[in-house]
């Protein structure tokens, strides 16, 4: 092949060199633009997967680097005055300088034809001329931008201002310094890279950035490799007692906005994007230089392994797409928690700890505790001490109050919409359905959406609390529930809006019905989406009508027995329906800015306060985003919540979304619990209102580990329960928890702990004469210790 490679960093240096070591004939020719002896930056990281790739891949480099590396495998995260260690993680990092200098001899002994201080020639007469174009060309990518039409770039700058600093000040681990300023709170991500030198990031809200006074040189341009002085005097000044006397190193030093980068195609004919070209992830989870080379040797792969340049980049995108994409998902939330990182300024220091080892959920607690147990253990019992209770337990089992509701464990059953109700009427199904969730241990189960008129069910299977009739039928499964668990239960009172008058789920979700269609309303004239009903827009008798509906229900629901009442403002129906300005295009009082669509939703949860007992709580649920442009943001979620709050609410249930059809959710694992951890850290922890998390979570362990960073007070899971409708006392089971988390009832007992699966649980015999005695040594902290340039294991446990 004839390959031409356009720019010199880690990711085209290191593909130019594995495609001349898989072929010799190959010819590689590489441009980059700046002189060899130019690098920015300072240390750059590698996991031990990466490294086992390399080492895989070529020895020669993998060697070099395997003898340049610091090692270790400790973070100390310091915050509010203290220090707290958490060893097990493993790293390694090395100077970029270094690293770009072994690659680029390792190309030139290898054959590569490298063309420093050069700019190459124009994308199309390369495309032309050679077989394959590899466009290593960065962030800022000019031939990502040239075929635009084709790759389909996204561009996402962040708010968070950073800036690359070294310092000469040798860390023994990773550094994680979270300062509380006047401007607000700061971080510094720090890591040693050599026996010479740290990596030192100063990274803060552009916000803060303002107040600090950072944005006095925002104006001026700076020529490549000059830094930003007065930035870098007011860094040292600031995190002067961090430097401890040492001093900080520039590097063409000065103040970026993260962008991520995401592309709908990585390739145009027989040119293929690599490294930030085609994606970027925050440093704060990793380094680009880690992903760029695993870029590179999976395309030098592909194209060994594919008879054609066009099969090659097919299986190359095929094969790397997926991973990049679940690296970004775990970025992405890893770079909004730092951008929102002052909402955790006031949090116990062992919980803000947990917090930030967890921000990107790919560690969670069960395998903290694999890395470190100690540590885990003290978590624990720091979130014991917060629940104010005598017990250490899985944070799952530690019980909690909504208002003056005891609860006996933080799990809750999601409201589910049954569709199985005749008239409105729940029948022996919601019986079983809620009382089997009720047994399996849930501190608190909840209905479906119980709807306040016929005319506000969803479907003709929907349940109501608008007759008598289904208030006694209620009491039937409430007095079920009381009897024979110790669960509360609560009921979730909404109109269906414009989303009623349409099929059951299973013939047809949102379709609206062929034969008996009723009239629906919403604030607008507006169709949830095509082919769906026009509402009438309501009128102001129609507005009371509804609300006392809401008051009729409220009051049935209390008759009934239920605990907790919840007002379904989410999903897009009718108080839904107020709060979006997708839906909501009124000109009166209840329309246009965010205090008007709200007066009606606080209206009806007033009077609705006024029949409802005091000493039984009410909740909310609400969407914190449209998931579409023009509709509420997160931010809108958080005057929502605060309103619903100052009204009396005393949990919010945090969901989002399917206001309009057209949405496009980033679905993903938790991926709605960043929106409660915005609203709980906040609005609501301050005013003692509980928080419940949602969406797709479905293991314990996300459970516990949501609970104990402080990102909610309760988990609700809904489709976990239908699978399995014991899947609280199982988790307790598997959690090998006994206490009052989790109480089972006396005809279950027998199945409290786990049956023997496969002949793997065998007891197994003796087989050696002598027993070695293994003597656990607790947790094996690794530090970097640059005196003797290596690693040192301290084997004594830590305290």
């Amino acid at each position: 092949m004839k390959i031409a490679v356009v720019g010199g960093g880690p990711g085209g240096l290191y593909f130019a060199a594995l495609m001349k070591q898989l072929d010799p004939a190959h010819e590689v020719t590489l441009w980059e633009r700046n002189a060899a002896s130019d690098t920015f930056g300072f240390g750059v990281v590698f996991s031990d997967e990466t490294l086992g790739g390399i080492g895989n891949a070529d020895t020669v480099i993998a060697d070099y680097m395997s003898r340049r590396f610091a090692r270790w495998s400790d973070i100390d995260i310091h915050f509010r005055g203290e220090m707290h260690t958490v060893g097990g993680q493993g790293f390694a990092a090395m100077s970029r300088k270094e690293l770009l200098e072994l690659l680029q001899r390792r190309c030139i002994e290898l054959g590569v034809d490298v063309r420093f201080s050069t700019m190459a020639p124009d994308v199309e007469e390369l495309s032309a001329d050679y077989d394959l174009v590899l466009a290593a060309d960065g962030l800022n990518s000019a031939i990502r931008t040239r075929f635009a039409d084709s790759f389909k770039p996204s561009l996402d700058p962040r708010t968070s201002k950073y800036m690359w600093l070294g310092t000469n000040q040798v860390f023994e681990a990773f550094k994680f310094f979270v300062k509380e300023t006047d401007a607000g709170t700061m971080q510094i991500h720090g890591y040693p890279y050599s026996d010479e030198g740290s990596t030192f990031i100063v990274e803060m809200h552009e916000d803060v950035w303002r107040a600090a006074g950072f944005d006095e040189t925002q104006d001026e341009v700076f020529a490549p490799g000059v830094s930003d002085d007065k930035a870098v005097a007011k860094v040292k000044e600031i995190f002067a007692e961090e430097l401890a006397g040492y001093d900080v190193l520039t590097n063409n030093s000065k103040w970026i906005n993260f962008t991520t980068v995401r592309n709908e195609n990585w390739r145009h004919e027989n040119i293929v994007l690599l490294g930030d070209a085609a994606h970027t992830a925050h440093f704060s989870i990793g380094s680009g230089t880690k992903l760029a080379m695993e870029d590179s040797l999976a395309l030098a792969a592909c194209l060994h392994e594919h008879s054609s340049v066009e099969d090659a980049l097919a299986a190359y995108e095929t094969e790397r797409r997926p991973v990049v994409a679940s690296t970004q998902r775990a970025a992405q939330a890893s770079l909004e928690w730092f951008e929102n990182i002052g909402q955790y300024k006031d949090q116990d220091p062992v919980q803000f700890c947990f917090n930030l080892l967890t921000r990107s959920r790919r560690i969670t607690y069960d395998n903290l505790k694999l890395r470190d147990t100690e540590f885990a253990a003290r978590v624990d019992e720091d979130f014991a001490r917060l629940a104010g209770s005598k017990e250490v337990a899985p944070a799952m089992f530690q019980p909690y109050k909504i208002g003056e509701l005891e609860l006996v464990n933080r799990v809750v059953v999601s409201p589910m919409d049954m569709y199985s109700a005749t008239d409105g009427v729940p029948g022996d199904f919601h019986l079983v359905h809620l009382g089997s969730k009720a047994m399996g241990g849930a501190g608190l189960v909840m209905t479906e959406m119980v709807c306040v008129s016929d005319i506000g069910r969803i479907t003709p299977g929907c349940t109501g609390l608008y007759n008598d009739e289904q208030g006694a039928a209620w009491k039937r499964v409430t007095d079920y529930v009381h009897g024979n668990s110790n669960a509360k239960i609560g009921a979730q009172i909404g109109h269906s809006g414009r989303k009623g008058s349409t099929r059951l789920m299973w013939e047809g979700i949102d379709e609206p019905l062929e034969t008996g269609n009723w009239e629906v309303l919403a604030p607008s004239a507006i169709p949830y989406g095509e082919g769906c009903h026009v509402p009438v827009e309501m009128d102001r008798s129609m507005m009371d009508e509804v609300r006392e509906q809401f008051v009729a229900a409220a009051r049935r629901a209390d008759e009934a027995g239920f605990d907790l009442l919840e007002l379904h403002a989410a999903h897009g129906y009718l108080l839904s329906s107020f709060l979006s300005p997708l839906s909501n295009k009124r000109t009166d009082e209840y329309g246009g800015s965010l205090e008007n669509r709200l007066r009606y939703p606080l209206e009806v949860l007033d009077a609705v306060r006024e029949a409802w007992p005091t000493h039984k709580p009410i909740g909310v649920r609400i969407s914190a985003t449209d998931w579409t442009e023009g509709g509420n943001t997160e931010d809108d979620a958080l005057a929502i919540a605060q309103a619903f709050i100052d009204h009396g609410v005393k949990s919010i249930d945090v969901s989002s979304g399917q206001i309009i059809k057209a949405e496009k959710p980033a679905f993903g694992r938790s991926y709605q619990t960043p929106f409660a951890d915005k609203i709980r850290n906040q609005v609501a922890a301050a005013a003692g209102v509980a928080v419940i998390a949602v969406g797709a979570i479905s293991s314990y362990d996300d459970v516990n580990s949501i609970l104990l960073a402080g990102r909610a007070d309760l988990v609700a899971l809904g489709r976990t329960h239908l699978y399995n409708p014991q899947w609280t006392l199982q988790a307790a089971a598997e959690q090998e928890y006994v206490g009052d988390g989790a109480t089972w009832p006396l005809p279950f007992k027998a199945g409290r702990r786990k049956p023997p699966s496969a002949r793997t649980d065998a007891v197994r015999p003796r087989l050696s004469l002598l027993r070695e005695d293994v003597q656990d040594e607790g947790t094996v902290h690794l530090r970097w210790t640059p005196a003797s340039n290596k690693a040192t294991e301290n084997l004594v446990p830590s305290a």
